[in-house]
């Protein structure tokens, strides 16, 4: 049978988590000064590569974890180092010197999709459901379902998202990039602090 609260508990913690409306100045400061079609590309790539971290560790996360000998605080300073990298680059205004194509592709997988989208708190997250699930189809169903409606919320936001460039135009994108690097620089530090808290607890 399906399992209504744990979809609705799942559902609504990833989406807290995750935060659709929060990723769209951060989306925007990475990818606000290309096409339409580059930005709708770079959306449904992300979205895709979030829904696939998510999964495959919703799948096999405790079993990774446990076998590499990785607990959730490395995932966290990891994550937290990525986003500071990226942070720095919007922030200090550093262009790409690779074709388009290929950054689109890069900056779907990296930082969008991960650990942006799907990072260290909704990969924390998804494994304490699959925990919760304890073997139920219903528990399953429900979190699976959960993870879905989560990410199309996520395509929704970013792929319409072109309506606030038409509102900003050129310069209001290159301002919002300074923002997101700043936002993306206090998640980072955020996340590597969280990880420092997280070894010394376990130590």
């Amino acid at each position: 049978m399906f399992d209504v609260p744990l979809f609705v508990e799942s559902m609504i913690t990833l989406f807290v988590i995750m935060d659709p409306p929060g990723t769209i100045p951060i989306f925007l400061g990475l990818v606000g000064t290309r096409s339409a079609d580059s930005r709708r590309r770079a959306a449904r790539q992300a979205v895709l590569v979030s829904l696939g971290v998510i999964s495959l560790f919703a799948l096999t996360g405790e079993a990774i974890l446990r076998y590499l000998g990785i607990g959730i605080p490395a995932l966290q300073g990891a994550g937290g180092l990525l986003l500071l990298l990226v942070a720095l680059d919007l922030l200090t205004g550093r262009e790409s010197t690779r074709p388009e194509e290929v950054d689109d592709v890069n900056v779907a997988l990296v930082p969008l999709g991960t650990p942006l989208l799907a990072g260290p708190g909704a990969i924390a997250a998804t494994i304490v459901f699959v925990r919760q699930a304890d073997h139920r189809l219903g528990a399953y169903l429900a979190l699976a379902a959960a993870i879905v409606v989560v990410h199309v919320a996520l395509w929704l936001f970013l792929r319409y998202s072109g309506i606030v460039i038409r509102v900003l135009r050129q310069s209001g994108i290159l301002l919002l990039a300074k923002i997101a690097g700043l936002l993306l620089a206090a998640i980072a530090v955020q996340l590597v602090a969280n990880a420092v808290r997280g070894f010394l607890a376990v130590s």
